[in-house]
């Protein structure tokens, strides 16, 4: 009678019998080693921390520059616009690229060249594969966003200096404050750029050689991109994990708006546990004595897209019921109070700037009144059809000042005022400062409306 065959532990869990494991530590030197190694991470490594100094110290001596992005106007007057207008760019194109290149090939190079089977005998254990592949691109990836940060924070200092930044309310940071809120910035981005990186894990996992799974973070990203500019509820938009990558303007007003910071945060970190942990359980189940392995589509859906949508309808619900998120977010009374306090930070800026008796934002009682396009019409939800007439009061003088402004209101809470007369007020002329002439401060400027509310009104 023969004895019942059975199944050694490292058989059960796909582990080849025999030889003594390597090391966790080992394997992830060797695994980024391995990614340094190619000359493609190599040039991007290289193009993170020399392109962005370039590009910021190119930008900052132009006499035009790109106020369409936001900070993009300061960039002539302090170096720390720099940094935050490569954030802006990083956050919409780079990142998710700079994800898809490291993570999103990380193991689908592993099915192209066939060294599966070698590499199991060397490291003898799939989980200790995943943690290393996993934790060496993510170091990768780490080391090419603090080129991006640091080449664009230097490019910007050495070529502009370190001069005090205007905030999104229009109140001036100090540069000391304003190097904290630019570091938090950046830090900040990491969380849905290790969203990123784990949707490439998953993407690379699941489907092998495939090239789909290279483009993964990309197309995730550029959809998430697209939901974030469409009229959605807000609850929807701040329930992506692709919210946490404009959020980080709140750190730029006072007080700062960090509620949809840290919501953008959180969902983040709970997109990147879900799908790290769906590529993980994956991989270890997978069958590598198979080595025309090539993905299953039908799996890609079960296992990778309906747990993830379940992730954002869960996200979506929480969001809308424990916070004042109704709607797009974007209300008149919101719009009026952020534009009434910009108006009177920089109303203070263009007094000092022309050496009018100072006056303060509470002297002044600015605020405004806004319509969308007419009284007939809702004033509520982005548009460029946003009329203003800001009212404010001077010390000593019987009469008002009222100023008129068109604003163009986007769905993340992004307004563009613009002055509309009268042109000695905000119209566009130059003032002579100590470094050089500036145009009216009052001229065109930035704000942002807090889609959540939850700075106190007054």
């Amino acid at each position: 009678m023969t004895a019942p065959l059975t199944r050694s532990p490292e058989q059960e869990s796909g582990q080849p019998a025999g030889g003594r494991r390597v090391p966790v530590t080992r394997a992830c030197r060797f695994e980024f080693v391995k990614l340094v190694s190619q000359w493609r991470i190599r040039l991007l490594v290289l193009a993170c921390w020399i392109a962005p100094a370039l590009f910021v110290a190119g930008v900052s001596r132009q006499s035009t520059l790109p106020v369409d992005t936001l900070f993009g106007r300061w960039m002539l007057a302090s170096g720390w616009a720099g940094p935050l207008v490569m954030l802006g760019f990083a956050g919409t194109w780079a990142l998710p690229l700079l994800t898809s290149v490291v993570a999103g090939d990380v193991f689908a190079s592993e099915d192209r060249l066939g060294t599966w089977r070698h590499l199991l005998v060397a490291v003898r254990s799939p989980r200790r594969i995943f943690g290393a592949k996993a934790v060496a691109s993510l170091t990768v990836l780490l080391l090419l966003v603090a080129g991006l940060a640091v080449s664009s924070t230097v490019g910007g200092l050495v070529v502009v200096g370190d001069q005090p930044l205007v905030g999104l309310d229009g109140h001036l940071l100090a540069p000391s404050d304003a190097a904290v809120s630019v570091l938090l910035s950046w830090v900040c981005v990491l969380a849905p750029t290790l969203a990123l990186a784990a949707l490439g894990l998953l993407g690379s996992v699941t489907l092998g050689r495939s090239p789909m799974g290279l483009l993964v973070p990309v197309l995730v990203s550029l959809a998430m991109a697209v939901a974030q500019m469409l009229p959605l509820p807000v609850a929807v938009r701040v329930a992506l994990p692709s919210y946490a990558f404009i959020s980080w303007n709140g750190l730029f007003t006072s007080p700062q708006q960090l509620g949809p910071l840290l919501i953008g945060i959180v969902v983040s970190l709970v997109w990147a546990v879900v799908a790290t942990a769906l590529a993980y359980v994956l991989f270890v189940r997978r069958d590598f004595t198979n080595p025309a392995h090539d993905g299953s589509g039908r799996r890609a859906i079960t296992v990778g897209v309906l747990p993830l949508v379940g992730v954002a309808a869960a996200s979506f619900a929480v969001v809308a019921a424990t916070t004042s998120a109704t709607g797009s977010g974007i209300e008149q009374d919101k719009v009026q109070r952020s534009l009434a306090t910009a108006f009177a930070h920089l109303y203070r800026m263009q007094t000092d700037q022309l050496n009018r008796p100072a006056v303060t934002e509470a002297q002044l009682k600015a605020t405004a009144a806004c319509n969308k396009g007419s009284v007939r019409v809702a004033a509520e939800g982005p548009g460029n059809d946003w009329r203003c007439v800001v009212t404010w009061h001077l010390p000593g003088a019987e009469a008002t000042g009222q100023a008129i402004y068109q604003l163009d209101v986007t769905p993340d809470g992004r307004f563009m005022a613009d002055g509309d007369g009268p042109k000695e007020v905000n119209g566009y002329f130059l003032v002579r400062t100590p470094d050089g002439d500036v145009p009216n401060p009052l001229w065109q400027f930035d704000g942002n409306v807090e889609l959540l509310d939850t700075t106190p009104k007054g």
